[in-house]
């Protein structure tokens, strides 16, 4: 079940998030913990049953190799603990594309495995290897068997993220926490569920049929026009901006309901200045994981600039390797790899530093917005597209270079006259507006140092009150009766990861 689906909102939420008011209420921390363990088990269940032993045994192993290390500090425990862990997701996720490959390269006929990929276990898995690193150096001592569990499995987090770090989540789950100030824990957790539900539903699967129908008409080998096929690139980059905005907020918000702050994940990208802006401000639990436990650990920028460009490189190929099993999904990552090479290259320039000098500062902004939003909707072509000869028919179409375009009856038919408006509008929200954690920032939402939170909302920020709290159940309403009006719901993209 996904946050945004009644059998989420009406059966699972409320028996889950009313026991522990009551354990609350009797002050019952062993119990609070377990009890969010077992609904965190019977949320992963829903979805897939068959991998629960996966999950299970991959706790377990963990768990058993932390308190090894613990004993000994064993740098070969520790890489022994990465291997297996890595493994387990290399076979499951991408064992059937180098076989693919093989076969492709070789002429062999080697038969796929057809494996379905367990729910979340990209995400579980790098929240084990962080665990196990920071065992072994130190960053932190024993942890109880049931809070370690609940660390790995909390269900409003789980499935798409934020990639959690146990020095940040595991001290929050006591008494100290869970007795917090209810009043605002729930309502500000129910706020940030109704902003989340609103982005995903009414915003993110509304746009989604525009982006569908141009991105399977590239796939299939149709020719698209230069408008089209914009169009559909820039409808997907709205899709999967609120999609996974979305699901942040949300995710937030569930948390938050049981008094557990989660990190900041998303902050505005499409606001970014600079292609390293919108890494600092996108999936950033990712980003601050490919950081401090690849980029850091290839050496970082501590060996010059050829080698920090290569260990950057390394380091968004492999980012992009994460999201799936796919050529396409390398591409992507290279280019942003790419970006992030020739950023540095242009900032420490004579012609870089000469730019920023002479251009007046609102028209080096724009032009930096511009470009950096050009290299981020030209690298989503290759995040969505379903195979390379779709993307590069996309990318040709956007540059003009089909020489009679034409879309199917059906698909042009799909794409109303108004969906440039309907874009621009979107641009204006995201670029204009204060984000939900810096509207609520007066009562913290995530757990940060505060410096990567805007003061745009400053004039208007949120409190519970009554005004506010009328305001977004009527929010809540539109996103539930549009739920309905869709006739069915379509996953968060990130669940796929």
């Amino acid at each position: 079940m996904v946050f945004s689906s009644f059998e989420f909102m009406y059966l699972f939420l409320p028996p889950v998030l009313g026991v522990y008011l009551i354990l609350r209420h009797l002050r019952q921390e062993t119990a609070i913990v377990w009890w969010l363990v077992m609904a965190s088990i019977a949320f992963y269940a829903w979805w897939s049953v068959e991998h629960l032993a996966l999950l299970a045994g991959s706790i377990g192993f963990n768990y058993a190799l932390h308190r090894y290390l613990l004993r000994t500090r064993s740098h070969r425990a520790f890489w022994f603990g990465v291997v297996v862990n890595l493994s387990v997701l290399g076979w499951f996720k991408y064992a059937d594309f180098f076989i693919g490959n093989i076969n492709a390269a070789a002429g062999f006929e080697i038969r796929h495995l057809d494996l379905i990929l367990p729910l979340a276990i990209s995400f579980y898995t790098f929240e084990q290897i962080t665990f196990l690193h920071d065992t072994l150096i130190g960053r932190i001592e024993r942890s109880g068997f049931a809070k370690y569990v609940l660390f790995i499995t909390f269900f409003p987090k789980l499935i798409a993220g934020p990639i959690i770090m146990q020095r940040d989540t595991v001290p929050q789950f006591s008494m100290e926490k869970f007795g917090g100030k209810l009043a605002v824990n729930l309502t500000l957790g129910a706020t940030l569920f109704f902003i989340g539900l609103f982005k995903k539903i009414v915003i993110a699967d509304a746009v989604a049929p525009f982006a569908t129908a141009v991105f399977t008409a590239a796939d299939g080998g149709a020719s698209l026009s230069a408008s089209e096929a914009w169009m559909g690139a820039l409808a997907y980059s709205f899709q999967i901006y609120f999609d996974f905005s979305g699901y942040c907020d949300m995710a937030l918000g569930i948390a938050r309901m049981f008094g557990i702050t989660l990190p900041f994940n998303f902050n505005s990208p499409y606001k970014a200045l600079s292609i390293s802006d919108f890494w600092r401000r996108w999936h950033m639990s990712l980003s601050r994981f490919l950081r401090d436990y690849l980029y850091i650990a290839l050496g970082g920028n501590r060996y010059g600039e050829f080698r920090r460009h290569v260990n950057l490189m390394i380091t968004m190929l492999l980012g992009g390797f994460w999201h799936g099993a796919s050529w396409n999904f390398i591409i992507w990552g290279g280019l942003h790899g790419s970006y992030l090479v020739i950023n540095h290259f242009w900032r420490a320039s004579p012609a870089g530093k000469l730019v920023a000098a002479v251009l007046p500062g609102w028209l080096h902004a724009a032009l930096s917005w511009s470009l950096t939003m050009l290299a981020v909707v030209v690298a989503w072509v290759f995040f969505r597209a379903q195979s390379l000869d779709g993307a590069l028919a996309m990318l040709a179409a956007m540059a003009g270079l089909n020489e009679s375009p034409a879309l199917a009856s059906t698909v042009a038919a799909s794409l109303p006259a108004a969906l440039p408006l309907l874009l621009g509008l979107l641009a204006a929200f995201v670029v204009l507006l204060p984000n939900s954690i810096e509207f609520t920032a007066l009562y913290r939402p995530v757990l940060s140092t505060g410096r990567e939170i805007g003061k745009r909302a400053a004039g208007m920020r949120w409190r519970p009150t009554a005004a506010w709290g009328a305001t977004f159940s009527a929010i809540g309403i539109v996103a539930i009766v549009q739920t309905y009006r869709l006739n069915g719901l379509t996953e968060f993209i990130y669940y796929n990861f």
